[in-house]
């Protein structure tokens, strides 16, 4: 089986596969805007105030940069990420988070996406409100200054991508494809210049979410996961409303994704067993196809032709 077709078997993995990530996110992200502009036509129907709607739901949802404000909804430093709000924002950061996020799974597995994304949404989110009280031009714009949308974890996210290969291709079939870091380049220009020009404080949100998903790939490749106990606490919650579940520990290959540097995680295996190709398989939907060694590449090369497998 040649290099171009396992990758495609990788794609097929990932977006077929139970608990995939970026559909999730993707779902997540769809199902809130939907959600909400459901209830802002049922505010237009009933004839009710618009304002009303604002102040007795989205304005819980979204983060203010006040902290007293902060106080009574905390739970705004998580739900501000999903709350785009005009049609056309919402679809535009679905579009980028599917590009990037497709991406960053087949390269590194199916458990950073998620990490990557909340982690980008908490740095934006903790830069946004610290920069209206030590930015002494946004100090008078600090009662109505509030952060919304999905831009700062998809910032994260796209840098984090480029990061790990920033000469990966799209449509390597016209005159050998569009670097990954053309795209982000477009996505950035494009991401600032929607920016509103009365809230300086976003470009601080949108840079500290690029910052941390370069950081996050950064200390990832020097051996720190900053994604694994966020899954423990996914795969955890997950238990508890699957108590049919057998417990299981997490996969100790999971530990060798950009930790072993120059060293093959398996041994040598001179035969080619079922368990030995599962477990091939299962690097690949955990790391991603480019981190296989050339050995376990020719593994599966050998085995897509042999029929006894």
């Amino acid at each position: 089986m040649a290099v171009a077709e396992e990758e495609k078997k990788t794609s097929k993995i990932f977006l077929g596969q139970d608990n995939n990530s970026l559909v999730m996110l993707f779902a997540i992200n769809a199902l809130m805007f939907v959600i909400l502009k459901f209830i802002y036509v049922i505010y237009q129907m009933a004839d009710l105030n618009l304002d009303a709607y604002y102040r007795n739901i989205y304005n819980w949802l979204i983060l203010p940069a006040d902290i007293h404000k902060l106080s009574t909804r905390p739970w705004a430093i998580i739900t501000y990420m999903f709350t785009d709000n005009a049609v056309m924002k919402a679809l535009s950061n679905l579009f980028w988070l599917w590009v990037f996020g497709f991406v960053l799974q087949d390269l590194t597995g199916n458990k950073k996406l998620i990490p990557i994304y909340i982690y980008g949404g908490l740095s934006g989110a903790f830069v946004y409100v610290v920069s209206y009280y030590l930015v002494p031009s946004l100090q008078s714009l600090l009662p109505d200054a509030t952060l919304f949308g999905a831009n700062a974890g998809v910032m994260a996210v796209a840098v984090a991508t480029t990061y790990v290969k920033p000469d990966y291709r799209f449509f390597p079939m016209i005159n050998g494809g569009i670097p990954l870091w053309i795209v982000t380049l477009i996505f950035v220009i494009v991401d600032f210049a929607s920016v509103p020009h009365g809230d300086p404080g976003r470009y601080l949100a949108h840079l500290a979410g690029g910052g941390f998903g370069f950081l996050f790939i950064y200390q990832l490749k020097k051996g720190s996961d900053w994604s694994v106990w966020m899954n423990d606490f996914f795969e955890w919650i997950n238990d508890l409303f699957n108590p049919d579940k057998k417990n299981k520990k997490r996969n100790i290959k999971d530990e060798f994704f950009y930790k072993v540097h120059g060293t093959h995680p398996y041994k040598r295996i001179p035969n080619i067993t079922q368990k030995r190709i599962d477990d091939i398989l299962d690097k690949i939907n955990t790391q991603g196809y480019h981190l296989l060694t050339d050995e376990e590449k020719d593994i599966l090369r050998r085995a897509s032709t042999e029929d006894d497998l």
